[in-house]
C-alpha cells in the first residue's frame, strides 16, 4: 500500500470526483469511458487548487479526464523505450544514464502522460527484480548516472527507495542519482508529514552519491505554500533540485504563464532545466499539443521576460533517435540540435526542416 492510499488522500471514480467539480451527465458518461481505458487518480490536495467555476482551469485540464482522450491519434511508445529496454524496468538509451522504471503509479495521473500505455494499469515494463537492474549497471562501466522514474518513485515506502541508494551507491562508476517526482506538486505532504524520506535522502546525497530531485511543475499555480516548504525541506537536505515542464494547450501555452512559471521556480530554488514539447501520445496528441511553430514563438517570448538564471531551459523533443534541442526559426525552416542521441555521431549535430506551422513532431516535417 502506498504511502497517499493509507492516508486517504484520492479520488479515484466520477462519483468521488463529482464532490469536487460539478458535471454534466453527457461528461460523466464519456469520463467514465476514458478511465475504463487510463485510469483517473487526483490527490485530494491537488483537487483544491482547481478554480470549480473555470471550466478552462489550467489545474483542471491537467488531471479531470477529457472526451478529447477518446481520440485516438498518434502512439504509445513516442521515444523508442520498447527497444531500449535491457533488462525489465530498466532502459539504457544514452551511453552514460541508465532508466529505471520503479513503479506504475503516482500521486496523480497526468492527462498528459507520455506514459499513458502503462501508468496505473497492469504492466509488464516496470521493474521487478531490483538486483537485476543493479547487475545490468555494474557491468556498465559506462553509465555515470542512474535516473529513477516511473511513475513516480516517491509514493512507494521509503524502505524501499533506501533499498535502491542503499545498492547502487555501491556502485563506484555512478556519480550521481536522479529521482524523477511530481510529489512535491501533487502530495507535498508526503515530505512535510514526518521526515523519514528526507532522513534517507540526506543520508545518501552526503554519505556517497550526489542526489538530484527533478520536479514537474507546469503552471504557477501548482506552486503554493505547501509546494514551496516541500521545496524548502528538500533543500534543507542537500538536494539539488531541477524542473522539466511541458508545454502543453490550454495549461501554459501563453508566453507570460511560462515566463511567470519559471521566475517563480528560480525564486523557490529549483532550477528551470527543460521544456518539452508535448509528445504525440495516443489520447494525448489531440488534447494537449501545441503545433512546433507555435510553441517557439511562445518560448521565444516568454524568455525575453526572463533573466539569466530563469532562462536556462532548453526546449526540447524527447524523440526516438534522441533529445533534440529546438533552437528556433530562420527564413521558413526550424533548426534543432541533437543535445543527446542514441547514436553518438550524432551528438552536437545541428540541421534544419522545412517549415510546416500545423507540425508537432519532427516526423511530421520534411
Amino acid at each position: 500500500m502506498d504511502w497517499g492510499k493509507k492516508h486517504n488522500k484520492y479520488v479515484h471514480t466520477i462519483e468521488q470526483l463529482e464532490e469536487y467539480l460539478p458535471l454534466t451527465d453527457k461528461e460523466k458518461k464519456k469520463f467514465q469511458e476514458v478511465i475504463k481505458i487510463h485510469p483517473m487518480k487526483i490527490t485530494k490536495y491537488y483537487l483544491s487548487l482547481i478554480d470549480p467555476k473555470d471550466p478552462k482551469d489550467p489545474i483542471k485540464n491537467m488531471l479531470v479526464p477529457s472526451v478529447d482522450e477518446l481520440n485516438v491519434s498518434g502512439e504509445y511508445d513516442t521515444s523508442g523505450e520498447a527497444e531500449n529496454t535491457k533488462e525489465i524496468g530498466l532502459q539504457h538509451k544514452y551511453a552514460q544514464t541508465a532508466l529505471i522504471l520503479s513503479t506504475n503509479r503516482c500521486a496523480s495521473y497526468c492527462r498528459h502522460c507520455f506514459r499513458k500505455r502503462l501508468i496505473g494499469l497492469p504492466s509488464r515494463e516496470v521493474l521487478s527484480r531490483f538486483d537485476d537492474a543493479v547487475n545490468y549497471i555494474n557491468e556498465h562501466k559506462e553509465i555515470d548516472n542512474v535516473l529513477i522514474s516511473g511513475g513516480d518513485p516517491f509514493v512507494l515506502p521509503t524502505k524501499i527507495i533506501q533499498e535502491f541508494l542503499e545498492k547502487l551507491s555501491k556502485i563506484k562508476h555512478l556519480r550521481f542519482i536522479r529521482f524523477g517526482t511530481r510529489v512535491p506538486v501533487f502530495m507535498p505532504s508526503r515530505i512535510l508529514e514526518g521526515n523519514e524520506l528526507l532522513k534517507v535522502l540526506k543520508k545518501y546525497n552526503s554519505k556517497t552519491k550526489r542526489i538530484y530531485i527533478v520536479t514537474h511543475f507546469n503552471h504557477p499555480r501548482e506552486i503554493t505554500k505547501k509546494s514551496v516548504e516541500a521545496i524548502n525541506r528538500l533543500l534543507k537536505a542537500g538536494l539539488i533540485i531541477n524542473n522539466q515542464t511541458v508545454l502543453l494547450k490550454r495549461v501554459n501555452d501563453n508566453p507570460n504563464v511560462l515566463s511567470e512559471l519559471m521566475l517563480r521556480l528560480v525564486s523557490i530554488g529549483v532550477n528551470p532545466y527543460y521544456v518539452f514539447q508535448c509528445r504525440p501520445v495516443k489520447r494525448v496528441k489531440h488534447h494537449f499539443q501545441i503545433p512546433l511553430y507555435k510553441g517557439c514563438k511562445i518560448v521565444e517570448e516568454a524568455k525575453k521576460k526572463l533573466d539569466g538564471h530563469s532562462k536556462r531551459f532548453k526546449y526540447i523533443i524527447a524523440h526516438k533517435t534522441g533529445k533534440i534541442e529546438i533552437i528556433g526559426i530562420m527564413n521558413n525552416y526550424i533548426y534543432f540540435k541533437y543535445h543527446q542521441a542514441k547514436d553518438p555521431r550524432n551528438l552536437g549535430k545541428f540541421f534544419k526542416k522545412k517549415l510546416n506551422k500545423k507540425a508537432g513532431w519532427l516526423d511530421d516535417l520534411k
